[in-house]
């Protein structure tokens, strides 16, 4: 699965539109990096980047960023209103998909070295990459700005974590992270009340509310022991909210920044806004987010109001980002279109993919004189097919009448279906990709001894991926033969024919993929995985094959 990363820099101009295409334009001169946003501002003279991609390219894309930017901007000469004290002010990394905050830190810290070392500027880390509490804070790692740099970096206590302690004085300093993704979402109310909108806020808030003599607005503010001003908390944790009327909508809004969302989701955080706007007897009409998502966010959200419903998640994604979006109201003030607004889906850029052919598009490029796709690609579908059903079996008896106290009994099981359903389709394509790369492998020049030498590595690496991707296949397909049996004992029975059904394409996925796995061991010259891997496949076509009989039987006796 393909690891996604984040980044969103922000870069000291804001005015000379020509400096920030330079910057952007060496940003998006590394292969595979997809530029979702730029956003520069006057006043500010600050530009913040969004750009995703895989970890390498992300901070290959980031460095030449910031190698651009030390170039063009000058900090001595710099002014604006926001706090900043380098060319390259700050650049934090977010992880989006398949990767742990942890491996993120990694890779943010592979940035900070090479922008110190290679580029001569002073970095410091923050957030995940902080070497200790205090520089945790953004705010604490620029606190004396650019201008105040000089004596910081001669403060032992603020050494930089990478880089020179000398101030590079066109360039200043930079602050790289690793955070948590943050989103910008504003829940609309029926209420054109800003100070209405604002209690909901404060009600909600990390930050909370000051405590007040008398009465709660204009009374005054009662201080602690130290002279801060008393706080009550509000109910969400990693949450800034504030109210304000939208003259465009001509409705008050809840405008919140989520800046964790692994502590407050977007679903948690639209109920209790919704909770505390109906104890203040307003009412909550709908949502807007603003900006991107990762995809991960929007299917939490659909499988939480689905549970609510008692209704089984395993259905497919968009089914589930169309809950989310109808259940939180996304589309009420403008269309909300996924494949805009969800991450994975903006930086997919594969043209033609298989599995978004028709049926006929697909046997037909299957009939056609290609070689691909075959064998491979065809046990893959069958074998999403056999999932399929399975967890169609589990669906349909989850909303069995009279079974309604087990629908998570069955989601749980239709969930685990469409797990393997969902990477088959995705091995459908990485089989014909994977004979694919053979081909061009053998297509590479062979004039020189060198590239005979290349050519014969590319071919042995191409080989073996062409062999793991229908083992893969095996593999999954085999797991999904669990779903299937156990719908075929515990599930609809008017739906027995639809998991024996499941279960012949789950065989002929695992038989299928074993030919693939067998005859692409054939031009493999390591023959100690070879003799590994043909030894497990064939472990695992004996099982299919008799739990494919047991089901059968079963099935068979039922009917």
């Amino acid at each position: 699965m393909k690891q996604l990363i984040e980044c969103v820099p922000n870069f000291s101009e804001g005015r000379d539109e020509k400096i920030i295409k330079q910057i952007t334009d060496a940003i998006e001169s590394v292969d595979g990096i997809k530029l979702l946003n730029v956003d520069p501002g006057k006043a500010t003279n600050r530009t913040v980047v969004t750009f995703v991609g895989e970890p390498e390219q992300v901070i290959e894309a980031a460095f030449q960023g910031a190698k651009m930017a030390a170039q063009l901007i000058d900090m001595s000469k710099h002014k604006g209103e926001h706090p900043r004290f380098g060319a390259t002010d700050v650049c934090p990394l977010i992880p989006i998909a398949n990767i742990t905050m942890e491996e993120t830190v990694v890779y943010a810290q592979k940035l900070a070295k090479r922008i110190g070392e290679e580029l001569g500027i002073s970095v410091y880390c923050y957030e995940f990459v902080a070497s200790n509490e205090e520089r945790r804070s953004l705010a604490n790692c620029r606190a004396g700005e650019y201008e105040g740099l000089k004596e910081k970096l001669q403060n032992p206590q603020w050494k930089p974590d990478f880089g020179p302690d000398k101030l590079n004085e066109r360039a200043g300093a930079t602050a790289v992270g690793a955070r948590n993704f943050l989103i910008a979402y504003n829940v609309n109310l029926n209420t054109t009340s800003v100070r209405r909108a604002n209690s909901i806020a404060f009600d909600v808030r990390e930050a909370g509310r000051v405590v007040r003599e008398g009465d709660p607005v204009t009374g005054k503010i009662v201080n602690d022991a130290n002279g801060e001003p008393l706080r009550i908390p509000g109910t969400l944790k990693k949450v800034r909210a504030i109210g304000w009327y939208i003259q465009e909508y001509g409705i008050a809004q809840i405008s919140m920044n989520l800046t964790d969302i692994t502590v407050t989701s977007m679903h948690q955080a639209f109920d209790e806004v919704s909770e505390r706007a109906r104890d203040r007897g307003i009412r909550v009409t709908g949502s807007e987010l603003i900006g991107v998502i990762p995809l991960q966010a929007m299917l939490d959200a659909g499988k939480y109001f689905l549970r609510k419903q008692e209704r089984s998640v395993g259905i497919p994604d968009a089914e589930i980002i169309k809950i989310a979006v109808k259940s939180i109201g996304l589309d009420e003030l403008a269309p909300f279109d996924p494949k805009k607004r969800i991450i994975e889906y903006l930086i997919d850029d594969r043209q033609s993919k298989l599995v978004d052919m028709s049926l006929s598009g697909f046997s037909n490029e299957t009939l056609s004189e290609s070689p691909a796709p075959g064998g491979g690609s065809v046990s893959a579908y069958v074998g999403a097919l056999g999932a399929a059903l399975g967890s169609m079996v589990a669906n349909l008896s989850a909303h069995k009448r009279g079974w309604d106290d087990r629908w998570d009994e069955f989601s749980d099981w239709a969930e685990k279906g469409k797990q393997a359903h969902d990477r088959l389709l995705k091995l459908v394509d990485e089989d014909t990709a994977a004979f694919n790369a053979i081909m061009d492998a053998f297509g590479l020049p062979k004039n020189t001894d060198q590239e005979k030498k290349n050519r014969s590595a590319a071919i042995q690496s191409a080989t073996k991926h062409a062999i793991e991707v229908p083992f893969e296949v095996m593999q999954t397909a085999y797991s999904s033969l669990e779903v299937i049996q156990a719908m075929a004992t515990i599930g609809n029975p008017n739906s027995l024919s639809d998991a024996g059904v499941g279960a012949l394409c789950a065989r002929t996925a695992v038989y299928g993929a074993y030919l693939n796995v067998r005859i692409n061991a054939g031009g493999l010259s390591d023959k100690v995985f070879v003799e590994d891997v043909l030894a497990k496949a064939s472990q695992l076509l004996q099982q299919t094959l008799s739990k494919e009989e047991e089901i059968l039987r079963l099935v068979e006796s039922k009917i």
